[in-house]
Formats: C-alpha cells, structure tokens, sequence
C-alpha cells in the first residue's frame, strides 16, 4: 500500500520462462495454491519487488504465467499482457560539477568533491553564483514561533543551512519540527524564497549526540568485561566444564569491547550525504544542493565572527534565528546529474464477455510491487534487508491470481456477461504510477469500465474477524450486495464510504468510476523486512477472495450496471497534520513542473474555487510549485477562512483562481 535498471523486459521473461514454481494438479486446495503463489512472491529471490530490481521483473512474468495458464487472454496489449512505461528510479552524475569559495582578496578555493563537500541528488542542476547567506535551519514555521528567512533576503544567493533544527534535546520542540527538517521541506523552502543554491552542513548537535553513545557503549562494555573478569577469577579452578564456560564469556565480551573501540576509531562525525541519498531531483524547479564539511562551514562562519557550535547553542537558548550574509564570501559551482529510468509494467489479463454487454468492462486489480531493500518507503530505518512485502502486496496479488483463475475455469462453461480485466499494478509504492498509468492510456474504454475492485493488503485477517472496505458509498448497490453475500457468520465489514484513499482504487475513482478497495488491517510488520509470508493467514485470505468473487459476478452479470455516486473527503490521507482543507485530488505519475490533480474532492474549497481535473497547480498563495510536496509546505503557511490565490495551468495557458480554504478535517 502506498506510503519510491532497465533490462530488457521480454527477453528477461523469456529466459526465466519455465523456472517459476508450478502448481501442478496435486494440489487442488485453495489456501496451498495461495501458500505456493505467496513464498514465491514474497521470496528473498525477488528482492521484495522494489523498482529498478530485477525481482519485479520476475514477479511480472510469474503473474504473466500464472494469468495464461488460468486461461486468460495475455495478447491484448501489444500482443503482449505488459503495459510498459518508464519510471525515474535515481540519477547519476555528469560532468561537469565544481564548487568554489571566493572570499576577500580575491581568494579562491577550489572545494574537492568526495573530500570537501558532495553533491546532492534531491535536488536541481545548473551553474550558480551568489552571495552567501547562512539561513540557520532553512526553516519557515511561523507558527511556531520561528523562521531563518525573516529579516533576511535569500533571492539570487547561495543559503548555507545546518541539518536537521532547532533545540533536538527537547522531545516537544524536536516532534514540532519534524516536518520542516527533512531536506525536500528545506529545498522547497529554498526554492521558494528564490535561493541560487544551498550548501548543506551536519548540524554539531547530532555530532555531539554520536559521540556521548560511543562514549557510554564503551564504559558499558568495560563494564561487562570488568564484571566478567571478576566471576572468571573467582570461578573454581578445579572444575573444568564452568572455568571454560567463564573463559568463552569473558572472551566474547573482550571480542565486543574490541568491536566497539574500533568502531569508534573509524567514525566520521561529519560524514557527507552520498550522492543519491535522500532521493533524486525531479521536474519540480529546484536550485541545487550540495553538502560542505563542518570545517568549510567554520572558515566561512568565522568571517561573522562565529562558528556552527556557538550559533546553534544561541539559536537553541533564546529561540531566535541568527540568519545574515556571511561578509565577503561567494560561492560559485555546477551541479551536472541525469536521471536514471527504469522500464516497468502493469500486468493485463482478460476474460472476454458474451452478450449484449460484452463491450463493458469491470477491472479486478492490486499491485504486485514493494519497496525493495527499504530505502525511502521503508519504516525500518537503515535497513537494507530485503522487505518481501507478504501484506502488501504479495497477498494481494495472490487474491488475484486465485480470482483469475476461478473466473477463467467458469468461462470455459459460460463466458460472463460483461469482460473482466485483471490488472496487476506497478509503481503503487511510488504514488500509484501504474493504476495512472492505466487510466491515461486505458487498454479498454474507461466510459465503459462500470466498476474498480481492488486488493491491498489481505493478508492479516485478525481473529476479530474485521474486513474493511473503503468506496461503499461510492454506488449504491455496494453496501447491500456485500451484506447479502457476507453471510451471518462470516466477516465483521466495516465499510468505508469514501472513493479515494491510498491505493490503486483511487485512480479509477478519479475518472468516476465505482470502486470497492478490500483491506484487513494494517500492523507492525508494514514496510519492514518482517512482512513475511509465514505471517499471512491464508484462510482468512481465502474468505476474502470468495467474497470478492460473489461480488464481482454479481456486478458482472447485472444488466444495470453500478451508479456512480461522488462521495466527499479522502479515506485515510496520506499527509496529515497541521494544515487547512483544500480538497484536491493527486494525478500521481506527473512529469510536468507543478502539482497535476485528477479532480476535486465533491463540496471541497478546491472544487468551489474552480479546479477540476488535469488542472496542474503552479502556484500557491504567491508560493511556487512544483509537486505535491511544494504544495504540501504551501498549504501548511495557511489557515482555515484564509482566501488564496491558486494559479494553474490548464490548456497549457495559466489561469488565477481564488480558494477559500477550510478547518483542517
């Protein structure tokens, strides 16, 4: 569920064809071909599915496989079942890329890259030249009582800005800015006060913090081969078996002792972010970025009169920004970088329909990717295991795979009224690029798909029995046709009446049609290396899909098909906190500057201020934009009943509107 090399796709299929676990005829039991389906999708093999691996590669083509032995069409897009596009999975440096200081007296010092500063991914390209400004934390929060840009002028010159913000020690102040000290808030904060470029530098507190924890790990390991040495000396020499046994100890917790001290020989308390750390640079208009060494830093600090240490202990005492213009000092550079693409694909399988209502569509759908080694979408922080994703969303794919083939093996005696179309997803865990993708550029009509159903996550069924289903309110035939076909003793449904929300289903609301998105629950495991498939109830997966499937032929076989019905708000958002309601609907997969929406939320301030869908939002209340995160820091400025002027680009011409905005819901 949401939450970030191209190969030659066919060919890699092709000689992987055959090396997939069969089923085969003896095992007939529903739970052992889900059990089968899972340990394969959810293996360390597939590298947990992330993009850019070879392991989603393969998971498409196990899909692909399973789809055409089921009996489903796998021709339809190209002659083939992939609907391949491009995702940028990374950049890489080009040349050239330099950065230099050029201080008083025409001094000019030439920073070595990999040794004095690194170039950042997550940001902008270009050459630049400015002025330096040291902007403190690079933090706008008014509301808290704190901005680095106030009294200061940033536009056309280079901001130098400490990691991370203001007073860590203290757990309030520290949880209060944690939205404004990742390096995307801090670039778009830049990029919208104008800034040429921004020199990162490690924050001293961080620093500080990493040597007291060596410190203590030391003097606690001392202390445990202290202690261990005690009980050695004191252990009966004549008794062989428990001398051995407090030898081995004592040996262990010297070998520990060594570790650590030697850890701590090797550290770098100002270590540089590598290139390609926190993510790369996208189409939103971005200055580039680069990190100096805390040494730089001083030697251009001092030229104020000051050094890191003091300036942040000030900041930290009175809660007042010491932001200026370091005197004397430029900074002139280029930062060259390309990004990286990577070829995915959705997986189509199609059961075609008979009858009078054969031209119409229901898809049946859940993503097959994850998050790979973790990274950005991993909740395991630093870890660089594999997260197999069993939940999400290897169980969900399974559901499908076991769905295509019940629907297959039933048309072999009677083909269904209406064709099914079973799509599973790439690019979900990046912000629903594939189901996007899909309704860009629609294999079948979308004015003839009459309904979306979608699996995320199914694989937790808890002994409470609850299976929660979001989009009920968006037809009216969905809440009593699952009621009818739950039973008396089956799930404990709770519905969820909102058509968006943070899965593939959303995409398909967009373009208003009714959606059903069917989901056990979330848990400890999600986005970790522990989502693994021993964790799965597959019985309970099993129910799920039997509900689905008396579901979908109900909507199959209906000569009516499903009303739509627009329903207000956004099941569980994925960006919460602290900002006022605007009611716009993501278009994820843009690749233009700007924040792209597929529409407005019913009743929303968005849609009575005018937006609609395929609007791409360039400004905000006199804020650049250039994605959804740039929107997301905009918002943020405002309050409820606060008028703001919205600029958007819509028949590439750019149109002002005004939006009153709402309470935070």
């Amino acid at each position: 569920m949401l939450r970030a090399a191209a190969v030659g796709f066919s060919l890699v299929v092709l000689l992987l064809a055959g090396t997939f676990p069969t089923l085969g005829d003896a095992l007939p039991d529903v739970k052992a071909r889900l059990l089968d389906d899972a340990k394969y999708l959810a293996s360390d093999e597939l590298e947990g599915r992330g993009v850019g691996t070879n392991g989603l590669t393969v998971a498409a083509g196990y899909v692909r496989d399973q789809f055409a032995k089921a009996g489903l069409a796998v021709d339809r897009v190209d002659g083939g079942a992939f609907q391949k596009f491009e995702l940028t999975t990374g950049a890489k440096l080009t040349e050239p890329n330099s950065l230099q200081l050029l201080g008083p007296n025409n001094e000019v010092i030439e920073l070595k890259m990999g040794e004095d500063y690194e170039a950042g991914s997550f940001a902008g390209t270009g050459s630049f030249e400015g002025e330096l400004v040291f902007c403190g934390y690079g933090i706008e929060a008014k509301d808290d009582g704190y901005d680095d840009f106030a009294g200061v002028d940033v536009a056309g010159k280079v901001m130098v800005v400490m990691r991370r913000s203001p007073r860590q020690s203290d757990m309030k102040s520290a949880h209060s800015f944690m939205r404004h000290q990742d390096l995307k808030s801090k670039m778009n904060e830049a990029a919208a006060h104008k800034a040429a470029a921004v020199l990162f530098v490690n924050d001293t507190y961080t620093a500080r913090k990493a040597v007291e924890k060596r410190r203590d790990d030391l003097a606690a390991a001392n202390e445990k081969v202290a202690t261990s040495a005690e009980a050695f000396v004191e252990t009966d020499t004549t008794d062989g078996e428990k001398m051995k046994e407090a030898r081995n100890k004592l040996t262990a917790l010297i070998n520990q002792l060594k570790s650590v001290r030697d850890a701590g020989k090797s550290v770098n308390d100002d270590g540089l972010m590598k290139f390609g750390y926190a993510g790369h640079g996208d189409s939103k208009p971005l200055p580039p970025a680069l990190h100096i060494t805390q040494k730089i830093a001083n030697k251009l600090l001092a030229a104020a009169g000051t050094k890191l240490e003091d300036v942040e202990a000030a900041i930290d005492l009175d809660f007042k920004p010491r932001s200026a213009v370091i005197p004397g000092w430029k900074a002139r550079g280029t930062l060259s970088m390309e990004k990286v693409k990577t070829e995915v694909s959705n997986v189509i399988g199609v059961i075609d329909g008979e009858g009078p209502l054969a031209d119409e569509t229901i898809v049946i759908g859940a993503h097959y990717d994850h998050v790979g080694r973790g990274g950005a979408g991993s909740l395991a922080p630093g870890s660089t295991e594999v997260h197999n994703g069993a939940d999400d969303n290897a169980s969900g794919t399974v559901a499908l795979i076991e769905l295509a083939r019940r629907f297959a093996e039933a048309a072999k005696t009677k083909k269904p009224a209406r064709r099914i179309v079973f799509i599973a997803f790439t690019g979900e865990e990046m912000g629903l690029l594939g189901s996007a993708r899909y309704c860009r550029e629609p294999v079948f009509p979308l004015e003839k798909t009459v309904a979306m159903l979608n699996m995320d996550m199914v694989g937790r069924l808890k002994d409470d029995n609850k299976l929660i289903v979001y989009g009920t309110g968006t037809s009216p035939r969905w809440e009593p046709d699952l009621k009818q076909f739950n039973g008396d003793d089956n799930f404990k449904l709770i519905f969820k009446p909102e058509g968006f929300g943070p899965s593939d289903h959303s995409s398909f609301y967009a373009k208003k049609i009714p959606v059903l998105h069917f989901f056990t629950g979330e848990h400890p495991d999600y986005h970790k290396p522990t989502d693994d498939w021993d964790r799965l109830n597959f019985d309970g997966i099993a129910r799920v899909v039997d509900l689905i499937q008396k579901v979908a032929e109900s909507t199959i076989e209906t000569s009516e098909r499903p009303q739509y019905v627009e329903v207000k708000g956004t099941a569980n958002p994925t960006r919460g906190g602290s900002r006022p309601y605007f009611g716009s609907v993501p278009e994820f997969g843009n690749e233009e500057p700007g924040y792209a929406i597929s529409g407005a939320a019913a009743g929303s301030p968005a849609e009575k201020g005018g937006l609609k869908g395929g609007d791409r939002i360039v400004k905000f209340g006199g804020n650049p934009v250039g994605n959804l995160d740039d929107f997301d820091a905009a918002l943020r400025k405002f309050k409820g009943g606060d008028e703001v002027e919205v600029v958007v680009v819509r028949d590439k011409q750019e149109v002002p509107l005004k939006v009153t905005l709402d309470q935070p819901k």
